[in-house]
């Protein structure tokens, strides 16, 4: 193959992976094209690129699916190659061959590698030749309970689309119906067959990349056990706790599968090793995987940046580097796990994740996470000497990340890290089957959360003028100030009142001092321990009014909705009670009034002083006063029962 240099290349994917792939672009000196839905007018993946194209409409179908759409943007905009990216058209062979024939470079397998491996029939027979024990494929019509439990699978994807665990037979044919549709909206193909589902089964592949000079790679192993939906979640490199024997028998397989279709590019052969060891061959993946960063930082390359020198006909060298240290990589979605993994939309305020990790995203800060595509935010990788420095580097990494805006999978992610089985390398598709409960229960406390929301929120800012500042904190000296903020459906109530040092001091919280209070950032001392806090405001859907704080800290990190301090309290109680519209002193009460009264509805009933001004509490209804809890002199906080009046029936 003769060299045939790049000048421009048209990333046909969105989001992630056509940031990734325009990052190594660029490195390269290479001008980038975009493609994208009209969700997408306004993406990251759009923005990064030279030039951009518009698909119009916003189903993958109308869009991303569109592969003459997509060979014609191409052309429009000039580039001279087009990398797919994953899935959409990434294993789609007519679509290889439709860009080859416009003159365009496929960064990619030949036509005929990807059409040889999509039949999954022809995939095993090369597996059998190369000695790999295999899941013979079950006739869906002829299934029996024998042949319980089946995973039925897209014939032309993965990503967990098209995927189903079937358990009675009673199900199969609905399941097979939702697996075909899965399948056909993702890939354009709805394809579905079944084999076997091994329960506790490890997900081990082996990534390979191969040029045109006949020299193929086999670049260790990875390990994506853990999975929700079929979906991966965590993967690392190498996988852990293999026997060498067995490495080397997945190394010599995926070598064996790329020669027998004279294979180009970076792909991946995917195995299912079984709790005694055997391994089982899954399919291969004739494109880049979401994971491949795991397999970057091992070796020390960038694989996209050797796709596009295979492309233009470059030789890799005979033998790969050396691998070094362990890489792990979890996948950030925007979705909430302990509600059925529901995905989350709405504007991602803020993504910030602590120097030291790496870190993929198609989104940045102000982006909206839109109901069209996959919700996956960032991935977010750690390499480190050993495997046990890595997942704690990881996990310190998602721990002390600042993600605002939208429900995330972020806690799980921190909690399966630290799972005693994670740790331990006892690894299986089964993980979240068992442990998901456990890994989603409980809420943290958000009380000192609440505090430092509410003392960012009274705080003067830092360039506010003097006056303001020394009187930031002053008002009405002899009450205390109160704010209520609503976290996980708890409410939390803080109080403080001014002191000597400029600082107020807080009320009902023993044991917490406050160091610095500032409009961002408040300073705790909690039991003697130096706690800093991070706080920030923002509107919590765009247009649609309303506010949330976001405290983070090494405690946790806490989403808060404020209470209004003078909201109608109305709105939160049973019809008939009257309760404080504000914190004030009783300062007059209806003469005569007793539990018994009989009144009348816009009766004045008790009188409140606040802010040097009184107001009435009218009685809602006519009827009868059941209930009277406040009394002359008595000092209320907002919200406050006063009293209940029994609305007069109809006769």
């Amino acid at each position: 193959m003769t060299q045939q240099p790049l000048h421009s290349v048209l990333v046909a994917n969105r989001g992630e992976i056509a940031v990734r792939v325009f990052r190594t672009a660029r490195a390269l000196g290479l001008a980038t094209v975009a493609v994208h839905s009209d969700p997408d007018a306004d993406s990251l993946h759009v923005r990064e690129a030279d030039a951009a194209v518009r698909l119009p409409g916003a189903a993958p179908a109308d869009t991303y699916l569109r592969g003459d759409l997509v060979i014609k943007a191409a052309l429009a905009a000039g580039a001279d190659a087009v990398h797919p990216g994953y899935g959409f058209l990434s294993e789609n062979a007519g679509f290889a061959r439709e860009v080859i024939a416009a003159g365009l470079t496929w960064i990619g397998p030949p036509p005929e590698a990807i059409e040889a491996m999509a039949s999954k029939t022809r995939a095993k027979e090369l597996m059998r030749a190369a000695g790999v024990p295999l899941l013979d494929a079950v006739d869906p019509a002829g299934a029996t309970a024998a042949d319980l439990p089946l995973l039925l699978k897209a014939a032309a994807g993965g990503g967990g689309r098209g995927m189903r665990v079937v358990r009675d037979l009673h199900d199969l044919k609905a399941e097979l119906d939702v697996a075909a549709a899965e399948a056909r909206s993702a890939f354009g193909d709805g394809e579905v067959f079944a084999e076997p589902y091994v329960e506790r089964g490890r997900h081990v592949e082996v990534q390979i990349l191969a040029d045109s000079h006949g020299t193929v790679w086999a670049l260790g192993t990875r390990d994506c056990s853990l999975q929700r939906r079929h979906q991966k979640v965590i993967e690392e490199a190498p996988a852990p706790a293999l026997p060498e024997a067995l490495r080397t028998t997945l190394h010599e397989a995926a070598v064996a599968a790329a020669r027998a279709v004279s294979y180009q590019g970076a792909g991946t052969v995917e195995f299912l090793v079984a709790a005694d060891g055997r391994p089982y061959f899954l399919e291969m993946n004739t494109r880049l995987q979401v994971e491949h960063p795991v397999t970057e930082a091992v070796f020390g390359l960038d694989l996209v940046a050797l796709q596009l020198r295979v492309a233009e006909g470059a030789a890799l060298p005979l033998t790969p580097p050396e691998p070094a240290g362990h890489a792990v990589e979890a996948r950030l979605y925007a979705e909430d796990p302990a509600q059925g993994w529901r995905p989350q939309t709405g504007v991602l305020h803020t993504l910030a994740v602590p120097g030291g990790v790496r870190v993929d995203t198609g989104f940045a800060d102000g982006d909206t996470v839109g109901v069209h595509y996959d919700p996956m935010l960032a991935k977010v990788v750690a390499h480190a000497p050993t495997r046990a420095e890595a997942v704690r580097a990881l996990a310190h990494a998602l721990a002390g990340a600042r993600i605002h805006g939208l429900t995330t999978n972020r806690e799980l992610l921190v909690r399966s890290l630290r799972h005693p089985e994670f740790a331990e390398a006892r690894l299986d598709t089964g993980f979240y089957e068992r442990h998901l409960e456990s890994l989603t229960e409980g809420t943290p406390d958000a009380t000192l959360a609440a505090v430092a929301a509410a003392l960012a929120d009274a705080a003067p800012a830092p360039d506010a003028p003097l006056a303001t500042r020394l009187g930031g904190w002053r008002n009405l000296r002899s009450q205390p100030q109160i704010r209520r903020y609503s976290a996980a459906g708890t409410e939390y109530e803080v109080r403080y009142r001014p002191a000597r040092s400029g600082l107020p001091e807080l009320v009902d919280h023993p044991g917490v001092r406050i160091l610095a209070a500032e409009p961002e950032s408040v300073t705790l001392e909690v039991e003697g321990v130096r706690r800093v806090f991070h706080v920030k405001h923002k509107s919590n859907t765009a247009g649609a009014g309303g506010a949330e704080t976001y405290v983070d800290s090494p405690l946790g990190a806490h989403t808060l909705t404020p209470v209004p301090r003078f909201a109608d309290p109305q709105d939160r109680t049973e019809p008939g009670s009257l309760l404080a519209p504000m914190p004030g002193t009783v300062v007059r009460v209806a003469e005569g009034l007793t539990p018994g009264s009989a009144v009348t509805a816009g009766q004045p009933l008790l009188w409140l002083e606040a802010m040097k001004m009184e107001h009435r509490i009218v009685s809602p209804a006519s009827g009868t006063l059941t209930a009277l809890h406040a009394t002359l002199g008595h000092q209320v906080e907002f919200g406050a029962l006063l009293a209940v009046v029994q609305e007069e029936q109809p006769a």
